[in-house]
């Protein structure tokens, strides 16, 4: 626990302010006490990034209005009431109203710094997810490739510096890390960005069809040929002609499209005409062309035409610190689509945006993060990636123990009292083992 993490305590008790303090201290908070509501209120702003304990018997302001009070002012600031024994019904109808939890006198002191622990954890998130909202906003409006990693600033630098030199480029990068994406850059950053931009995925076409639709052909040119239709080549001139998984593309193509990149010609198919062309080419592989021993028959006369500049784009389990910020993008984006409300980022998310291998890269979690947003996801079935081969016995155990506990809150939505029942383990071994796990109860609450 991060000894700074702030929590304000209001009570008009003194002794009993004075207690409760030393014992969140202790437990490593930083404390604010105040003796009445109103002193609270104005130390407290939405930027607040802790939780606040509070009792409900207060002269002028009590704890059910201060919670009011601060739900006006910030309704994910988590509140924890603090009731005597008739209080009790009030502070069920606040929990249903949204404070985070209540507690009655007498109570332990580890009842308390566990319910401040778990508030502040899930404020924590709350706090990062905003700032990665707005982060992912500036982001959004200034920089097309998001990613705040050393890596990313880099690549955005190069992009920015060859932009305009009209220099063929090949990109290389795992499915779904954004070649395109590198692309559009290069187009909208360079003076060809008034032209078209036009891709080709090499791979998508039969070698019966890509020539005609890169060279274009002349009416008549075969079978089925019955107009003029021009190419994307030609289509390019004046802007940039991306072809996606070049190393797809068939053995006699290659030998025209090298003639193309060397003399800015083409010669569509049914006429002898040669039609210059002003284009900047832009290719994408999946595997490294630069080894033979992978480029099977891509000729080696063309990818060295094409290695002017090569970019490399790097997988995402490789800066993994952009993956929240890209989350937080992806989620804006598909919850603007859908017409839905933007879903908090939940510990079990958080867990499995954290651990997950990502072998589909950006593409795979831009999916992910729309399908949280449709709420047919909660991460909760891949929170923890698979032990490794030869994990220890206690290892198991502890996954095996942490498994039951999820199964056992899903299936109470929650409730504490059924889930220590169903269980049949006490309070405290309860909240010492949410802790030890890393289990958030409030994850498994229904709110009505």
């Amino acid at each position: 626990m991060n000894p700074l993490t702030p929590v304000v305590l209001i009570d008009d008790d003194k002794d009993l302010r004075r207690a409760t303090a030393q014992t969140l201290e202790l437990a490593g908070f930083a404390v604010s006490a105040f003796g009445g509501a109103k002193a609270a209120l104005a130390e407290l702003s939405p930027d607040f990034a802790g939780a606040v304990v509070t009792d409900i018997r207060m002269p002028e302001i009590d704890g059910l209005q201060l919670f009011g009070a601060l739900k006006d002012m910030d309704a994910d600031l988590p509140v924890i009431l603090i009731t005597g024994h008739g209080d009790i019904p009030m502070a069920v109808q606040a929990i249903q109203d949204g404070a985070y939890d209540f507690i009655a006198k007498p109570f332990a002191a580890d009842r308390l710094v566990q319910s401040v622990r778990r508030a502040s954890e899930k404020r924590s998130l709350v706090m990062e997810n905003r700032a990665l909202r707005r982060a992912a906003e500036d982001a959004q409006d200034s920089l097309p490739l998001i990613g705040q990693t050393p890596v990313m600033e880099n690549l955005r630098n190069i992009l920015r510096h060859i932009a305009d030199t009209d220099v063929d480029v090949l990109v290389a990068g795992e499915t779904g890390s954004g070649k395109e994406v590198v692309a559009q850059i290069l187009h909208q950053w360079s003076r060809r960005r008034k032209g078209h931009f036009v891709a080709l995925n090499c791979g998508a076409l039969p070698e019966t069809v890509i020539e005609s639709e890169l060279f274009g052909h002349e009416a008549g040119a075969f079978t089925g040929a019955q107009k003029r239709r021009t190419g994307r080549i030609e289509h390019a001139s004046g802007g940039t002609l991306f072809l996606d998984e070049i190393e797809s593309m068939p053995l006699g193509t290659q030998v025209k499209m090298l003639r193309v990149l060397e003399m800015r010609e083409i010669t569509p198919l049914g006429t002898n005409d040669v039609r210059p062309v002003d284009l900047r080419v832009v290719a994408a592989a999946k595997i490294d062309l630069g080894d033979p021993a992978v480029r099977g028959d891509f000729r080696e006369d063309l990818y060295y035409r094409l290695n002017v500049v090569t970019i490399s784009i790097p997988p995402l389990r490789e800066r993994r610190d952009d993956i929240p910020l890209l989350f937080s993008h992806f989620s804006a984006r598909a919850a603007a689509r859908f017409r839905r409300e933007v879903p908090p980022l939940s510990q079990s998310v958080h867990r499995y945006l954290s651990s997950h291998a990502w072998p589909g890269n950006v593409r795979e979690l831009s999916h992910f993060a729309e399908r949280v947003v449709l709420g047919l996801e909660s991460g909760e079935d891949t929170t923890v990636s698979p032990l490794p081969a030869g994990s220890s016995l206690p290892e198991k155990l502890e996954r095996y123990e942490a498994e039951i506990i999820r199964d056992a809150l899903s299936a109470n939505a929650g409730d504490v009292r059924r889930t220590i029942e169903a269980l049949g383990i006490a309070r405290k071994t309860f909240y010492d083992k949410l802790q030890r796990h890393g289990i958030d109860r409030a994850d498994f609450v229904t709110r009505k």
